[in-house]
């Protein structure tokens, strides 16, 4: 059965108010009732913590016996941290989590409140624990510091040599493959140790007793000796070596003339077309009027693949006939490189061009073009020889003294910029070419 307990409260009068009816009583009629009191002391309940488990049942007035001793009844800590609890859990939360419980360390056996016994687990110098680098040593806490630096076959350890770290099991087998490690000259030169990796270079540039090559080797000079006793070489045999390189120097004097050669016959036209460009035209047509027979020559040219090597010159200021008045043009017929394979006179139609330099797209160009076909009979065009002296009439050229007057080339645009062109070509038949 449920209970009502009557509780009074005073009015704002200080008069106090029945809680059933709310009308106000007069505090002095208000007495206790002793035997209604023990009636009502003396009722069945249950414990006020029923709600949460407890089962006790009893009289009222044995109620606050059984909550000194309820396992749900709220009590704070005794050891006053500070957190309230019911009674069931006050024993676990001494032995466990109270931060202001006394424990013992079961290795150094001192004395921790709780927070501070949490806070020393992990660091008691007296603990057994296994050494970290995996080792398999045990031992306290307080020793492995010492066991990690110095005594533990698993510690990592810089070379000295080559700086890089390695296990300290392993070092001793590193020093045989360390490129920084110190090795002696094996020549016993007296230097001090070398580097590993510095060995070869010290051997070969630095080692006095090293056998050395004389450094005019690329002269001829087959001498070797150990290098400290090089600079009595040196001294001894400064004729010998001044006569080898003046030999090397006229041996490479040679290789760069036939080089240069190679190189000039690489770059000439095989394709029986020159096209001449003379620059400075004015100025090299002042120098002509001064200076007699003032001739300038184009680079040479092939017909062919393999074919015959040709030149073209100009007289600026005209020759023979056209001295003074005309520009002169020539062809000769130069020594080639496959002479010994061609027919003999050379006999094939050559045309020479000045070229119009007008632009094409406001007028056709009207060059200059003059075409013969060579004399057989003319020393000029059978085979050349290279021994024939300069001034043979076979190194003559053949072409037109009065190719274009003076006149004439200032016409048009055959003097452009100050420069002028003169085209060349030769027909080959294709079954020569073949």
């Amino acid at each position: 059965a449920m209970l009502h307990f009557c509780v009074l409260f005073p009015c704002s009068e200080g008069v106090f108010k029945c809680p059933e009816d709310q009308l106000p009583l007069d505090y002095a009629k208000i007495y206790p009732d002793p035997d209604l009191e023990v009636q009502v002391l003396a009722l069945i309940i249950r414990c006020i913590h029923s709600e949460e488990g407890c089962r006790w049942t009893g009289q009222i007035k044995q109620l606050q016996g059984h909550l000194a001793t309820c396992g749900f009844n709220v009590i704070p800590c005794p050891n006053r941290c500070s957190i309230k609890l019911s009674r069931r859990d006050i024993a676990e939360h001494l032995q466990h989590d109270c931060p202001k419980r006394r424990l013992k360390c079961e290795f150094c056996g001192n004395d921790f409140t709780g927070e501070a016994y949490e806070n020393h687990q992990g660091i008691c110098p007296q603990e057994s624990v296994y050494c970290e680098n995996k080792c398999g040593a045990r031992m306290m806490r307080r020793l492995l510091s010492q066991h990690s630096l110095g005594d533990c076959p698993k510690r990592t350890q810089p070379c000295k040599f080559c700086g890089k770290e390695f296990v300290y099991d392993t070092i001793q087998n590193h020093q045989y493959q360390c490129p920084r490690y110190p090795v002696p000259c094996p020549n016993q030169c007296g230097a001090a140790t070398v580097a590993r990796e510095d060995l070869a270079v010290h051997l070969k540039e630095n080692c006095n007793t090293a056998m050395v090559l004389c450094p005019f080797k690329e002269a001829g000079c087959k001498h070797r000796c150990p290098k400290v006793t090089m600079s009595r070489h040196l001294d001894e045999s400064t004729k010998m070596h001044l006569n080898m390189m003046c030999g090397l120097v006229s041996r490479q004097r040679q290789e760069i003339g036939e080089l240069r050669k190679e190189v000039e016959e690489l770059s000439l036209s095989h394709d029986g077309i020159l096209i001449w460009k003379i620059p400075d035209f004015s100025r090299k047509l002042a120098e002509a009027k001064l200076r007699t027979n003032y001739e300038l020559f184009s680079p040479s040219f092939y017909t062919h693949k393999y074919g015959y090597k040709l030149q073209i010159s100009a007289f600026l200021n005209g020759n023979g006939s056209g001295e003074g008045s005309h520009v002169s043009v020539y062809i000769r017929v130069l020594p080639g490189e496959y002479d010994n394979l061609l027919e003999w006179p050379f006999s094939y139609k050559v045309t020479f061009s000045l070229l119009d330099q007008s632009d094409p797209s406001l007028s056709k160009p009207q060059n200059i073009t003059e075409t013969f076909n060579p004399d057989p009979n003319w020393k000029n065009f059978q085979k050349p020889s290279n021994t024939r002296n300069s001034m043979d009439e076979s190194t003559l050229g053949f072409g037109y003294p009065k190719f274009i007057s003076h006149e004439e080339i200032k016409k048009r645009n055959y003097i452009r910029d100050n420069a002028i062109f003169i085209k060349a070509s030769v027909e080959i038949p294709q079954k020569i070419i073949a």
